[in-house]
């Protein structure tokens, strides 16, 4: 329940703000035109409250808040006083209604940068995209535990969503990856992944466990949560003890545990166990010996280690921050490369090479404006910026009822002269609400499906 109340709280802050943002980019540029702008309201249907400012536009929050809206003195609507016709916005040149309409998705695009700008001053934690576990496709191509990624296809790798996103593209675009790695011992390699041998119909949404990968935070920490009776770690490991080293072997995940323990038992002899006990360093030997569980199992070889029952959050270690002035470029940059990563992932999507289940709707949107609210500030500044991005590209879509579609209507006026006749546009709304009923549909039946698997 705490989940869902905080799901939709905080669903309601991201379209609030960004709702806000977007209609004031309307309304600010149309007030500079000399538009007169009736109403201002965030939400929809019936008014919770209202004031009226000197120019004698009504501010509203209105009680549906999944939108918004400013209207405006505009005689293809309802009647216009002679004396007031110079402020309608149909009465506008071609060049300031573009701009007026415009102005909306330029509001949402400036919004991004500035909260991408908070992110990277606050700074957002994050997982390095180092490996903790390897097999399949990505063993056989050397890739190994420990690696690092620095780079894929000559694009700078921080983070490990950087790398999952990166490879997504290759996968879907079907051509292997080149990777530029440092591996656990700090030596530089270049290795390839060969992503096109992926079989056809790959899960989309899952391409790094498609390839055998797994990242070294998903891995449950080499932290000890209790020990076996009878068995050589008990009374000298201790719950809590954090493993970071067996036998000079660097240990960075409890799954790694078991098998160096079986290589040092099969080669015979004691092991240099090497533990962190909070904050002490400290090294103890203990020698492996063989066991077989309940009695008719395979034997192995084992020092009595069991992993917490409760999973412990793993250590953020690849931190974005920047100054405040360092963090401005930073802040397009990162804008420039979502853009370009969601117009290359629409354009996929329409030539058939991307599964449709990649696009969510408001019960996806609702879980990941909590999630991320959860994971601080930054992050969601971080989720905020995603989708006041996502609604710039999409309202400048040449759909008719988006901002895009008036768009193409007043280009077309401009290069033609003459507005288009009432009928076509009206025709053209029908089929924009067309596309936008299917776009819904589709995003809510993805929603239902991740819910139900």
């Amino acid at each position: 329940m705490n989940d869902l109340l905080g799901s939709v709280w905080w669903m309601i802050v991201a379209i609030g703000v960004l709702v806000t943002f977007h209609e004031f980019g309307h309304y600010w540029v149309a007030r500079r035109c000399g538009v007169k702008v009736l109403r201002f309201s965030v939400g929809f249907g019936r008014p919770l409250g209202s004031r009226r400012n000197r120019h004698g536009t009504e501010f509203a929050i209105a009680a549906i808040p999944l939108g918004g809206y400013v209207k405006m003195l505009d005689e293809r609507e309802g009647d216009v006083a002679t004396s007031e016709l110079s402020g309608a916005f149909n009465r506008k040149p071609v060049l300031q209604r573009i701009a007026i309409v415009a102005a909306g998705p330029i509001a949402n695009l400036l919004l991004c940068v500035a909260l991408l700008w908070g992110m990277f001053v606050i700074g957002r934690p994050d997982y390095s995209a180092t490996l903790g576990q390897v097999d399949g496709m990505a063993a056989s191509a050397g890739f190994q535990v420990g690696d690092r990624f620095e780079s894929i296809d000559g694009r700078p790798v921080r983070t490990w969503m950087d790398a999952l996103q990166i490879l997504t593209t290759a996968a879907i675009d079907g051509h292997d990856a080149e990777v530029a790695v440092v591996d656990a011992a700090g030596q530089p390699h270049s290795r390839v992944l060969p992503l096109s041998r992926l079989a056809d119909g790959f899960n989309q949404e899952s391409v790094g466990r498609e390839a055998g990968l797994a990242w070294q935070h998903q891995m449950a920490p080499a932290v000890v949560g209790k020990t076996v009776p009878g068995l050589p770690a008990d009374g000298v490991l201790l719950a809590g003890d954090h493993i970071t080293a067996i036998d000079g072997n660097r240990i960075r995940s409890f799954s790694e545990i078991g098998p160096r323990i079986q290589a040092l038992g099969e080669r015979g002899g004691s092991a240099m166990i090497e533990v962190d006990r909070q904050g002490e360093r400290l090294a103890l030997e203990l020698q492996p010996v063989r066991r077989r569980d309940n009695g008719d199992g395979p034997e192995y070889w084992a020092l009595g280690l069991a992993p917490p029952e409760t999973a412990m959050p793993a250590v953020h270690d690849a931190v974005q921050r920047f100054g405040p002035v360092a963090a401005i470029p930073a802040a397009f940059r990162e804008t420039g490369r979502m853009a370009a990563d969601a117009l290359g992932m629409m354009r996929r999507m329409l030539t058939g090479h991307a599964s449709v289940k990649n696009i969510s709707g408001p019960v996806t949107i609702a879980q990941v404006a909590n999630a991320t609210a959860k994971r601080g500030v930054a992050w969601f500044l971080f989720f905020l910026a995603l989708v006041s991005l996502s609604l710039a590209i999409i309202n400048l879509l040449p759909i008719p009822v988006l901002d895009g579609g008036h768009l193409l209507y007043y280009l077309i006026e401009l290069v033609k002269g003459s507005p288009l006749s009432e009928r076509s546009m009206v025709a053209g709304q029908y089929v924009g609400l067309a596309l936008l009923a299917g776009l819904m549909g589709l995003a809510f039946y993805n929603d239902i499906l991740r819910l139900v698997s």
